[in-house]
């Protein structure tokens, strides 16, 4: 079986390489696709212009594109009218995966509190969330009532090596504990890759799944943690600014009745791994 990874940055890297660890072939699109392991088979692709034939052993196809920039532009260009290509030439290829997947992101409920789960309508309240929610809504269209699963895994905020934000704060002496509870969702990018990869071999899969570790936390105990594993004072307490959407509590049911386990069910074990020093972040 061979696997189409689109967007092969840190997070799709270590899915292909879970994929090969597993017998699989992988081919893997990029627009620096120099960088990528030799293990892949390594396509430099611009998604916004003309995309090379996809080979006919392509069963499954995961879309793991993320926009270079911040900006609404970037994200349509990456969300939308990447991802339309991409369905576009699977159709030229006349390729009919059994699964496409699709990363997504709880940015999509926006402003929501409490608990949120796949049956949670979602409501964006910035660009990039509803240009990802419109990717979804894309994705499925075209392949409703047709043989192919399609799958979207909404990902909490990403941590791992390299993506040491609250680390770094510590580090700088810059973290400040807010002075209101602030609930956080986030998983480790370790345990995301490996639910995009558990996702390919559920039977009769959802269409939905939430990728977020079992425990949701105030970020003030996080920034505490981390100080004391560090040995470092406690933060001060302050008002800071909520920039990361409502303090909702995502819950990770469906994932979990599927069957996966996490390697890191909590920031605890997390962030214990990256204190360590242990893992990479893909360039």
């Amino acid at each position: 079986m061979t696997i189409l990874i689109v967007g092969c940055g840190d997070l799709g890297t270590e899915i292909g390489l879970r994929l090969v660890a597993s017998g699989q072939n992988v081919v893997a699109w990029r627009r620096r696709a120099d960088v990528l392991p030799q293990k892949f088979e390594r396509v430099a692709v611009d998604l916004a212009g003309n995309l090379p034939n996809i080979p006919q052993s392509v069963s499954t196809v995961i879309v793991a594109v993320a926009a270079d920039r911040y900006t609404e532009e970037a994200y349509h260009l990456a969300y939308r009218t990447g991802l339309t290509n991409v369905l576009d030439a699977l159709e030229r290829d006349q390729i009919k995966p059994e699964r496409v997947l699709l990363i997504s992101s709880t940015a999509v409920y926006g402003d929501t509190t409490g608990h949120v789960d796949e049956t949670t309508i979602a409501t964006p309240s910035s660009f990039s969330g509803r240009i990802t929610l419109e990717s979804e809504a894309i994705l499925h269209a075209r392949y409703a009532g047709t043989s192919t699963d399609s799958i979207v895994l909404r990902l909490a905020g990403i941590y791992g090596p390299g993506r040491t934000r609250l680390i770094d704060l510590i580090t700088n002496h810059a973290a400040v504990i807010p002075d209101s509870p602030r609930l956080t969702n986030r998983i480790h990018r370790d345990d995301a890759a490996a639910a995009a990869v558990h996702l390919l071999t559920v039977p009769n899969p959802s269409d939905l799944y939430l990728g977020v570790d079992e425990h949701p936390v105030d970020l003030g105990e996080v920034f505490r943690f981390l100080a004391h594993e560090m040995s470092y004072d406690e933060p001060p307490t302050g008002s800071v600014p909520n920039t990361r959407g409502g303090d909702k509590h995502c819950l990770n049911t469906r994932l979990k009745a599927s069957g996966f386990a996490f390697a890191f069910p909590s920031y605890i074990e997390g962030y214990r791994s990256l204190l360590a020093g242990i893992g990479t972040r893909h360039p």
